[in-house]
């Protein structure tokens, strides 16, 4: 009953002077706004490219000409643009070398095509692959109709082709895909299977794409018409690391890199490029933290100012309190509660308005809508210990006044 009483008498103090308790609010709903909205954004972002960097299967890394993500101006670009493609031919060594792992797979890419079934056609935005049958479970690659592509299809260069979810319903909208005919640069090829859908990240699809066996791509577009990529999946997490080792070192000696100097190639994995795209957000989230942390100093030392201020207006209550029996930890309990009472008020009404312009913001990225946890039990906990660390020295000064002088004073 004693504490209820507290809390009524806090209530009804801060109701009392309204306009100066919603003035000191406002510092801490800037500082906790600025907290939730960037971190919510940044938790979208990074669940949307989290899905889809994760386009690789589990335990799987590649091997590329370029690096996964790019952060340098134009003189880094043309570090890598000088690079020497990797070829197929550096593949099939690189596999037969690389017998510690699971699946050692090859794709080359063409953007931009336009695939063709009667009168139908695609867009000209479709990605084009050429594929070794390693590279379905490296980069899970389900067949949903049909059949993907073997070793046979490969060696014999047929002219066959899968087909993503989007194409195949763009050709073929009323009629089953397999066996039926595409036509991709003037060439014909039979349509063999159709992938399972994978879903969009960022409101893009990931199954506008085709893929045919690579040697067959590479008598339509030329073996060096672009660098070809190597996928290697390890048995299982334990010798993942491992493989990566081998597989650099593998690949090191058969392009003839000197020890020493910097691998003309690059291995990324899902994880890496989550870790290189967490340093670049970590900046961000580092800067809203330092621009809360002013505010909310600030806030503190609003909430301080007016609880000196109300124990000054109320000193005569609260030598009245202390003649009828009122302890000095009864004192301080209510003036820390008033102090924290403002403080989570001001949190609160930050976190909801930090979640939902943030939620908004990331809307515009067709980034999944997410609520950040963990920022928000933190942003509580921060209202809490701005509340009890700037209220503590008003609540310790009214709870010390002497009752006789508390009365005393007009």
């Amino acid at each position: 009953m004693e504490f209820i009483e507290i809390i009524k008498v806090a209530f009804n103090s801060l109701k009392a002077n309204r306009l100066r308790s919603i003035l000191t609010v406002v510092g801490i709903i800037v500082g906790i706004f600025s907290i939730i909205a960037i971190s919510t954004i940044i938790e979208m972002l990074q669940t949307s490219i989290e899905k889809g960097v994760s386009q690789l299967g589990q335990n799987t890394f590649q091997i590329q000409k370029w690096p996964a993500v790019q952060t340098g101006g134009r003189a880094e670009r043309m570090k890598y643009r000088n690079r020497p493609d990797i070829t197929l031919e550096e593949y099939y060594r690189l596999k037969e070398k690389l017998t510690e792992a699971k699946y050692v797979g090859a794709e080359q890419w063409q953007f931009g095509k336009q695939l063709k079934a009667g009168n139908l056609e695609t867009n000209p935005n479709v990605p084009v692959a050429g594929v070794t049958p390693e590279a379905f479970p490296n980069n899970k690659w389900e067949i949903e109709s049909g059949r993907a592509l073997n070793e046979r299809d490969v060696q014999r260069y047929e002219h066959y082709i899968v087909l993503g979810p989007d194409v195949a319903k763009r050709l073929f909208p009323n009629t089953d895909p397999i066996d039926q005919y595409v036509k991709v640069d003037g060439h014909k090829l039979r349509v063999i299977g159709v992938l399972e859908s994978q879903g969009d990240v960022f409101g893009q699809s990931q199954d506008n794409f085709a893929i045919m066996p690579i040697t067959t791509f590479q008598s339509f577009y030329g073996k060096r018409s672009r660098s070809v990529n190597i996928t290697v999946m390890s048995y299982d997490k334990e010798s993942y690391n491992r493989l990566i080792e081998l597989a650099e070192g593998y690949f090191r000696l058969i392009r003839k890199v000197p020890p020493g100097e910097e691998s003309d190639f690059e291995i990324w994995s899902n994880e890496q490029v989550l870790s290189q795209i967490n340093d670049i957000t970590s900046g961000v989230r580092i800067g809203s933290i330092v621009v809360a942390a002013i505010a909310l100093l600030a806030a503190g030392v609003g909430i301080m100012n007016i609880m000196l201020v109300s124990v000054t207006e109320r000193t005569r209550e609260i030598g009245i309190r202390k003649a009828i029996g009122a302890k000095k930890v009864n004192i301080l309990t209510q003036f820390i509660f008033e102090a924290v009472t403002l403080s989570l008020l001001g949190g609160i009404v930050g976190i909801v308005l930090g979640i939902i312009v943030g939620n908004f913001a990331g809307s515009f990225l067709d980034a999944t809508a997410v609520i950040p946890v963990d920022w928000v039990l933190i942003g509580v906990f921060l209202c809490v210990l701005i509340g009890v660390g700037f209220g503590t020295y008003p609540a310790y000064k009214a709870a010390n006044l002497d009752p006789i002088d508390a009365l005393r004073y007009e």
